[in-house]
């Protein structure tokens, strides 16, 4: 592989990181998964670093907790002075393309990518801002309900299925408009990232792949429905934000929105074999790099919970697995974060990382990928939806530590209780543990200033986004275009010359 090999990440959304225990659990239908594992480095323990698409997503980017990018929640503005590895990457030559769902918030849609494919399937403008003025109260046209759990089954398209099929097929043509170039002179490295809403609720997946999972024995929960006065008050919290009180939820919706969700996996899986089937024939795939991640997890219905906006590790641990030439493959325990991903593209890519390290909040996994250790803990935050005052993680070595100024706090022994079922954090035993951890929360962040702040961004936009929408109105969304007359075949071209530049491989015969 090239000092500046290619790079493709294909990102997935509300991806639960239980079901990668090292690669796609056994029981799930993922053939080309888990041929990508079965040659990655698989992180068997990486975590969001915000437990939410847009905090998650932005963070992702620029490797940087959400109280440094100020992007809260789904309707914070992500700024454009934040430097993203799409712009670290493109000042080192490359070429840089996304197709599919980032949920950039605000007018700037591109972050430093230099060509993006699609529209969003999410709203660029601040009508999903949450307000932390009024506790507990629930926006009923957006916050995320129950009705997706309801609703849970068979459908052969939906709006989610025709985006996602609308990424994976201009993705697949840029890949191969991407082969055409490699045999010019001077051609740029490149970095395509792949970004798909599945399998994100709603509930709902095509009769190919939800037959797949007929009689499947993990559409059960493990830790089954908690009533609300034994959930933890963040709980508690999240089954008034997701409107439990107005739905009769059934064993048998759980069990169909379980389904559906599975089904959804091999939905997407049939998409990574697309894109690594194109990168082979087209004589890239050993010149390539490719990660596989998602921005947050999905509770599904563990504990009574569903979607994410919680650190127990159904919404907070994702996958995360890369593979190339030089990447040995195999499972890595130690905990790590979304916030890594930046600082270790850059490694792999070749630039200097002193330039890099002011940026991000993560480390480079190189020297993990390596065989070496790594010391610091993985930070996470929360303050969307759900939350009335910010929330922060620690996972150090076995133990994840949840902090809110407002809740008690919670600590879990993740090797003896992988389910989270005893909050150890009130045994005196863990004591030591628990001031610890306290200690590492002080040092790291000042919650009262975070708190002013997350209300301040919220009550500007609750001030500009009635506003804007008040008169004419131009939609920050992003607006793909196309130059239909540079395309296919015009009288302006020689079409001898275009014949043969966009054909791949050139000049070969059978």
């Amino acid at each position: 592989m090239s000092a500046q090999p290619n790079i493709l990440i294909i990102m997935v959304d509300q991806l639960n990181g239980t079901l990668f225990p090292d690669g796609p659990a056994e029981f799930l239908h993922a053939p080309h998964l888990k041929t990508l594992a079965a040659r990655s480095a698989r992180f068997a323990n990486n975590y969001t670093a915000s437990p939410l698409c847009a905090p998650g997503r932005a963070a992702f980017m620029s490797g940087q907790l959400a109280s440094r990018t100020r992007v809260y929640d789904n309707a914070a503005e992500f700024g454009s002075s934040i430097p993203t590895f799409a712009h670290h990457l493109r000042a080192a030559g490359y070429h840089t393309c996304l197709s599919g769902k980032m949920h950039f918030v605000g007018p700037d849609q591109l972050h430093g990518f230099e060509e993006r494919l699609t529209t969003d399937i999410y709203p660029a403008d601040f009508g999903w801002t949450p307000d932390y003025r009024k506790p507990g109260e629930r926006i009923d046209w957006w916050y995320h309900n129950l009705g997706s759990v309801k609703g849970a089954g068979v459908a052969e398209i939906s709006n989610q299925m025709e985006y996602d099929d609308e990424v994976a097929f201009l993705a697949n043509q840029k890949l191969y408009q991407l082969s055409r170039e490699s045999q010019d002179e001077g051609r740029r490295p490149w970095c395509l990232n792949v970004s798909f809403t599945h399998p994100h609720d709603p509930f709902v997946a095509r009769r190919k792949y939800w037959d797949l999972y007929d009689g499947c024995d993990r559409l059960e929960p493990e830790v089954g429905f908690i009533p609300h006065d034994q959930q933890d008050p963040h709980s508690q919290r999240l089954y008034h934000a997701s409107d439990y009180p107005s739905f009769d939820i059934t064993p048998e919706d759980v069990r169909r929105s379980r389904q559906a969700y599975f089904a959804n996996i091999s939905y997407l899986d049939d998409k990574v074999g697309e894109l690594v089937d194109t990168l082979t024939r087209t004589r890239m795939l050993d010149d390539t790099l490719i990660l596989f991640c998602s921005d947050h997890g999905e509770m599904l219905g563990e504990r009574g919970l569903w979607f994410k906006m919680c650190f127990y590790e159904g919404s907070a641990r994702v996958p995360l697995m890369i593979a190339g030439e030089g990447v040995p493959a195999g499972r890595i325990d130690q905990p790590v974060s979304n916030l890594d991903i930046l600082p270790t593209l850059a490694d792999l890519a070749g630039i200097d990382m002193s330039a890099i390290m002011p940026w991000t909040d993560g480390q480079t996994l190189v020297p993990l990928i390596q065989g070496g250790k790594r010391t610091e803990p993985v930070l996470m935050e929360y303050a969307a939806e759900g939350s009335i005052a910010p929330m922060v993680a620690i996972r150090d070595g076995r133990f994840k530590f949840v902090h809110c100024e407002i809740d008690p706090p919670q600590l879990f022994d993740l090797e003896s209780d992988p389910a989270e079922r005893v909050n150890l954090a009130t045994d005196p035993a863990h004591a030591d543990r628990v001031a610890e951890f306290m200690a590492m929360v002080r040092t790291r962040w000042d919650m009262t200033r975070f708190d002013a702040e997350v209300r301040e961004s919220q009550a500007r936009r609750w001030v500009v986004y009635p506003a804007l929408r008040n008169g004419a109105y131009y939609p920050w969304d992003f607006q793909p275009l196309q130059k239909a007359s540079e395309r296919y075949m015009r009288n302006h071209m020689d079409l001898n010359v275009l014949e043969d530049r966009q054909r791949f491989p050139r000049g070969e015969q059978a």
